[in-house]
């Protein structure tokens, strides 16, 4: 049961609590290295497991459930994730591989590799989000390897919002993460286990994702604002990518 400060129920809590699995919900305290919470649409945590727990100032669930993020993080960084709460809730659009320092007040700053979705219930309507953080300080990046790898996603974000036709090449990318292209490969592996290409093709094919689910714009357009070169290479990669066609990944997201 969702419980604010007054151990008092509050509706908004009470209707994300009702959209969810509680089989997943069980999994996520099992999770050793990954933060995981869920937010109603206030923007206040509902659920929250032992590793976020410890990532705040907090010493049990009861002292964050029923908080927002601006009672648990330093300021700033409070800001950017509501603020990416708010964007997942307005649009429903994934969050997903953002590269972010989590800091609590007071607390040592950590590199968090953080996907949320928006939560739907029974009709459709968005009751809240749940979002993950993974630990990558677990991976020995140090903050130069984590910073230089936040630039570089930002980077191919920007480049996908204003010239998706446009290849990057491996300089490009090296130039976004303000390092050699020896090192990017690297640093990008270590993080990511992935080549520069391929996390610049999982963009591609995250931004194509989303079209397809959420709007209806036609494949072709799809395929030019993702970044491919035309519409057969498009469906060759997503399906190679993602085991299904875009036109069955899109039917079968308006399905759900």
């Amino acid at each position: 049961m969702a419980r604010d400060s007054d151990n008092t129920t509050w509706p908004e809590a009470e209707a994300l609590l009702a959209a969810l699995s509680p089989a997943m919900v069980a999994l996520m305290d099992e999770l050793s290295s990954v933060m995981f919470c869920a937010k109603d649409v206030s923007g206040r945590y509902v659920l929250v497991n032992e590793v976020f727990v410890r990532r705040t100032h907090e010493r049990s669930r009861r002292g964050v459930v029923g908080r927002r993020a601006t009672d648990l993080f330093v300021p700033d960084l409070a800001e950017r994730y509501e603020a990416q709460d708010a964007e997942v809730l307005r649009t429903g659009r994934p969050l997903r591989g953002e590269l972010e320092l989590i800091r609590r007040t007071g607390g040592a700053p950590g590199w968090f590799l953080t996907s949320k979705l928006a939560v739907h219930d029974a009709e459709g309507g968005v009751v809240g989000l749940v979002s993950v953080s993974q630990d990558l300080r677990s991976e020995n990046a140090d903050d130069a390897t984590m910073e230089a790898m936040s630039r570089l996603v930002a980077g191919i974000q920007a480049h996908l919002d204003a010239t998706p036709g446009t290849g990057l090449s491996v300089a490009d990318l090296a130039a976004m993460a303000g390092c050699s292209t020896h090192v990017l490969d690297r640093r990008v592996r270590r993080v990511f286990g992935l080549s520069p290409r391929q996390l610049v093709l999982r963009a591609r094919v995250d931004r194509a994702a989303h079209l397809l689910a959420d709007t209806a714009t036609p494949l072709a357009q799809v395929a030019a604002a993702a970044g491919f070169y035309d519409q057969p290479s498009f469906t060759r990669q997503f399906a190679r990518l993602t085991g299904e066609t875009p036109s069955s990944f899109r039917r079968r997201a308006r399905r759900h």
